[in-house]
């Protein structure tokens, strides 16, 4: 048996060639296993599909409802306007409807506030806006057409809102309402024979709700020169520059007084130009300035309105222009009570400043490139200390050699003031 046992495997008797065929396959097998199990996920990745838990958890944000946080509403004889508060930028569609005749107003993928979803209950949304929730996730704000005369809505940012303005029938617009027939005469036209009788108009000048004041601030002066260029460009000749030129475009307006805090090459206070716009009734208070940054690469144009500074950079630069350091610069709760007239002022503001960005951007940049750093708040003492709506423009970087070259030509001061001036008469035209 020893010598038979030797012999090849493929010699063995069949039986055993059977057995250990069998063995082997079976240790295959298990092998095989093995190694799939423990490698497949790292092989194939892909073909692993996610929970529902993990593809819900992974949703964009951008998903989800925008929440309408606050409704607020203001009314005059000329217009009304409806501002919804919102967390985030809104999708908005509007659409005439019949039956009844109507516009409406659509946030596809909005829901109400508890607070705003309370104003729209107890009905302290002004006439003539219709707000409803009219699916869990969709909001409609509707405009009876016999209810307005126009209408127009538009979206702001920082923070965000829709805003809708209506005016109010066309013949609801024509007989002139007794409170217009017993305005004070300071309110009345500066040809009215019943001004010469009346010793109270001489304390400031005759106003009408069609004649506008405009006060334009251009920035430094005298003892002051401003930001300095590498060519040493001086900031507060650049932005005289510029007020010179807007003054005489708004001068060819009838319906337009122009005022201008300095006319030359003189100091005058920050204070001292406030108190100017103030005491002169002022219904737009505009100043000029040019920017600067430790960078001479950066470049463009930036608008800005009363408010928190949002950044370093915001605060740094109102610190400079106010000539404080910036420990000093911050504004305190005190100056941002949410009171009717201060809410006015900043929205007002906020919508100057957004209609003479745009102008700009789009009146200048067929011919230079205009890098468009937006609409900013910081609390600047002229805008913060004036009672209109007021607005400072930083129209370039004197900082930036190619820029301080544009601010050297005639042409390009004339566009800055053209560009301005275009939004000024937008802002007007929606804000009569």
């Amino acid at each position: 048996m020893r010598n038979q046992d030797r012999r090849p495997l493929l010699l063995q008797p069949l039986p055993i060639l059977l057995a250990c065929a069998a063995l082997f396959f079976l240790v295959d097998v298990v092998v095989i296993q093995s190694v799939w199990s423990g490698t497949k996920d790292s092989r194939h990745p892909k073909v692993s599909t996610p929970s529902k838990k993990a593809r819900v958890k992974g949703t964009p944000a951008s998903l989800a409802p925008v929440t309408v946080m606050d409704l607020r509403g203001a009314s005059s004889p000329s217009k009304s306007r409806l501002v919804l508060d919102l967390d985030r930028q809104p999708d908005v569609s509007e659409k005439r409807v019949n039956n009844p005749s109507r516009v409406v107003i659509s946030l596809p993928n909005a829901s109400l506030s508890q607070t705003a979803r309370a104003k729209v209950d107890d009905g302290t949304v002004p006439a003539p806006f219709i707000v409803t929730q009219t699916t869990p996730h969709a909001v409609a704000i509707s405009l009876p057409t016999a209810s307005y005369g126009s209408y127009s809505q538009f979206t702001l940012s920082d923070p965000p809102r829709l805003v809708i303005d209506v005016t109010p029938p066309l013949e609801q617009e024509a007989p002139p309402t007794e409170e217009t027939q017993t305005s004070p005469p300071a309110e009345e036209s500066p040809s009215s024979p019943s001004l010469a009788a009346a010793p109270v108009i001489q304390q400031s000048p005759p106003r009408t709700k069609d004649y506008t004041t405009i006060v334009i601030d251009p920035g430094h002066g005298g003892k002051d020169p401003g930001a300095l260029g590498i060519r040493r460009t001086a900031e507060k000749d650049i932005t005289l520059k510029v007020a010179l030129h807007l003054k005489e475009l708004l001068r060819k307006r009838s319906d337009v007084r122009v005022l201008m805090t300095r006319d030359r090459d003189v100091y005058v206070e920050l204070e001292e130009r406030a108190k100017f716009a103030n005491s002169h009734g002022a219904d737009l208070f505009v100043s000029i300035h040019v920017n600067s940054h430790p960078s001479r690469v950066v470049k463009g144009i930036e608008i800005y309105h009363f408010g928190e500074a949002k950044d370093q950079r915001a605060l740094e630069v109102a610190a400079r222009e106010n000539g404080t350091p910036i420990s000093n610069t911050g504004v305190g709760w005190e100056y941002l009570v949410a009171d009717l007239l201060t809410t006015k002022k900043i929205e007002a503001s906020l919508e100057l400043a957004w209609n003479a960005k745009e102008a700009m951007v789009t009146q200048m940049n067929g011919a230079y490139d205009v890098i468009d750093h937006g609409v900013k708040t910081a609390p600047f003492y002229v805008l913060r200390f004036t009672s209109m709506p007021s607005i400072l423009a930083e129209v370039a970087y004197i900082s930036n050699p190619d820029e301080e070259a544009l601010l050297r030509r005639p042409t390009f001061i004339k566009g800055v003031a053209q560009s301005l001036y275009q939004g000024i008469l937008s802002f007007l035209a929606n804000n009569k």
